[in-house]
């Protein structure tokens, strides 16, 4: 094989591994509560439950200190009504969230996030995460409270929920007397090392670099109580083996799914490399309900075939950050950020802008004009927003090393100019992941699920607030069962699987393999859609699977881990195909496009399509849109005991 490893091989010097070899080799645990995934809702799920008292244990298969998509940092605390600076009663906000958000957002997670947001950032701030300006560093900044010393975002999700007022973008608008004030700006790069911190201090078993591979389900039977998991170590290779009386998914979403392009930064979207399906996949195997897979969208953001603004993420961070053309022509219609009115990933904007350009109304390159800004909103914005938002410190830094400087400088914004991604390039459209209910408790008796492993899920600070949530309730849970019983042939079978890899000696290796599963989906899976392209996607997996996955193999247990994580994006693959396939119409609500049903069916559309499996066979079935009830009247009805700042 042509491999680089084969190279060095053949010529005398192959790499050495730093790390002992220990394939085969079995640890067992014994836990209350197992974490699956260390990111930011993970994080708060272990150190809630423990602060019950039970014992904990947290797989994560990076390094706590700085895993997941918020582990370099994050610049706005979102949804916080009950904030002393908030102009909105936390429920309504919560309501008007769901209204802006349409009819397939997940209500529970965003009641959980407007009732407890502001208790998990004050607790955040108890354990020495930074979420005021105490230093005085932004004093004269709009937004700046002189009290409190919270920085409100004067713009950013200020208007209803997620959508801009009307006169968005002109002179004018959104004036401080009409703003909700219920996004802070925050210090997050400070919250992850903080969480990490706080976990040891509670006791919290870490295992860093541990990836999860299954669920145990109670003597191996599909859909029968969750209790307990495997992992390996990613640097030793050892089997682990986790009995729990209660399991919480905190591994977040499915990505890789489209586009595994390593040399554009190594991920789809924005979300952490690691993300690859882990929990929906380890979910679907041990029997639990997922939603919310129909859907999938051309890449928004953060793809690496093209800038998203500058260099980053998204536009939140520049919110307030003026746009010039060439000429230094100020574009009034896209000053301001994120919202999806507001930004250059708006339709009706982006419309205007190239009809602006195609007329010569405006001339191309763009520009950020960090110069026009007020000095101390140009210093916020890059020495706060940018500095503190994972995707946009390295570029801080960079261009800062280089000589920027914020108050005198412009960055060139590439839209427009730059190649977009192309149709077959998607992701998926909401957030599919896993139904949960108002304990956060999935359909598997002893598996609950927190942050972005949730279907619809939102930003950072949701993940926080509903890891935060699932702790205490599965420590509640916890507390009144025992330690199920594992089925030894079900571990013997995912050891097999999990170390299938690294037995071999030669064979593919997962970027291959990956990336053919990636092709599969951009012939098949991408901007036209039919039953036939979907049996035809479904016919190459099966071949993959046959003739590709029997030759994977893994030079060591990093390699190993990577391997695993594309086998779970074969998996999640299949289980979105199946998802599309059982929506028959189309729907740009739904992100549903189905050449051989262009019509929209409005029964079906008032629906959530939820899929599971039992005894290996899919299962579909449609649960009504707003199933979770009166949001306030069902939050406040299971959790009688929880005493937090927001009283009602």
């Amino acid at each position: 094989m042509g491999t680089w490893h084969n190279y060095l091989k053949a010529a005398g010097t192959p790499p050495e591994w730093p790390y002992p070899i220990k394939y085969g080799e079995e640890t067992e645990v014994e836990t209350d509560v197992l974490v699956l995934g260390g990111g930011i809702a993970g994080c708060w799920a272990a150190i809630s439950a423990a602060r019950t008292g039970v014992k904990v244990a947290l797989f994560e298969k990076g390094d706590v200190r700085r895993s997941g998509a918020g582990g370099p940092g994050c610049d706005h605390w979102c949804n916080v009504p009950a904030n002393p600076l908030s102009r909105v009663d936390p429920d309504e906000w919560a309501e008007e969230m769901v209204n802006t958000l349409g009819d397939y957002s997940n209500g529970i997670g965003i009641q959980i996030q407007c009732r407890e947001n502001y208790d998990t950032l004050l607790e955040m701030e108890q354990m020495g995460g930074k979420i005021r300006d105490t230093d005085d560093e932004f004093v004269g900044v709009e937004g700046r409270d002189p009290e409190t010393k919270f920085m409100i975002s004067p713009r950013y999700g200020q208007g209803a929920g997620l959508s801009p007022l009307p006169g968005w973008g002109k002179p004018g608008y959104n004036p401080p007397e009409t703003r909700r004030n219920v996004v802070i700006r925050i210090w997050g790069s400070t919250f992850k090392p903080t969480l990490k911190k706080e976990c040891k201090r509670l006791g919290v078993q870490v295992f860093d670099r541990v990836m999860a591979t299954s669920l145990l389900n109670e003597n191996g039977k599909q859909g029968a109580r969750v209790v307990g998991a495997t992992g390996i170590n990613a640097r030793t290779g050892e089997f682990i083996i986790a009995r729990a009386k209660a399991t919480i998914i905190s591994t977040s979403g499915n990505g890789q799914l489209w586009n595994i392009d390593m040399e554009h930064g190594g991920y789809s979207y924005m979300y952490s490399r690691n993300e690859n399906g882990d929990g929906t996949v380890m979910a679907w195997k041990a029997g639990a309900s997922l939603t919310m897979l129909e859907g999938s969208r051309p890449f928004g953001i953060a793809s690496g075939l093209k800038h998203k603004w500058y260099t980053g993420g998204g536009d939140a961070s520049y919110e307030n950050v003026p746009i010039v053309d060439a000429n230094n022509v100020k574009l009034e219609l896209v000053t301001q950020g994120w919202d999806d009115g507001g930004a250059m990933n708006s339709p009706v904007l982006l419309k205007a802008v190239r009809d602006g350009v195609e007329s010569g109304k405006f001339e191309l390159p763009m520009f950020g004009d960090f110069a026009g800004m007020k000095p101390e909103e140009s210093n916020a914005t890059w020495n706060l927003m940018l500095n503190e938002e994972s995707t946009t410190k390295i570029m801080v830094k960079t261009m800062t090393e280089g000589g920027f400087d914020p108050t005198r400088d412009q960055i060139m914004n590439y839209s427009f100019i730059e190649m977009q991604s192309p149709p077959q390039y998607h992701e998926p459209a909401r957030g599919g992941g896993i139904m949960i209910d108002w304990d956060l408790k999935t359909t598997v008796d002893g598996l609950y699920a927190a942050g972005t492993s949730l279907f619809s899920p939102q930003d950072h600070s949701f993940a926080a607030a509903t890891g935060r949530y699932a702790g205490r309730k599965a420590a509640a849970y916890a507390k009144t069962v025992e330690l199920g019983q594992v089925c030894r042939e079900q571990i013997a079978k995912e050891k097999e699987r999990v170390l299938a890899p690294a037995l071999r000696t030669e064979g593919i290796e997962w970027k291959e393999l990956h990336n053919g599963l990636c092709r599969v989906m951009q012939y098949y899976v991408s901007q036209y859609k039919t039953e036939r392209l979907f049996n035809l996607a479904l016919e190459e997996i099966a071949r993959i699977e046959e003739n590709a996955v029997p030759q994977l193999y893994a030079l060591d247990p990093h390699k190993l881990m990577r391997s695993l994580e594309s086998l779970n994006a074969i998996e999640a693959a299949k289980i979105i195909i199946y998802a599309m396939k059982e929506r028959r119409f189309t729907s740009p609500k739904l992100a549903v496009n189905r050449l051989d049903y262009p019509e929209p069916d409005e029964e079906e559309l008032k629906k959530y399509l939820v899929l599971h499996q039992e005894d290996g066979e899919v299962k579909y079935e449609r649960i009504p849109i707003r199933f979770w009830g009166n949001m306030k009247e069902q939050y406040e009805a299971h959790n009688q005991d929880y005493t937090g700042v927001y009283k009602g």
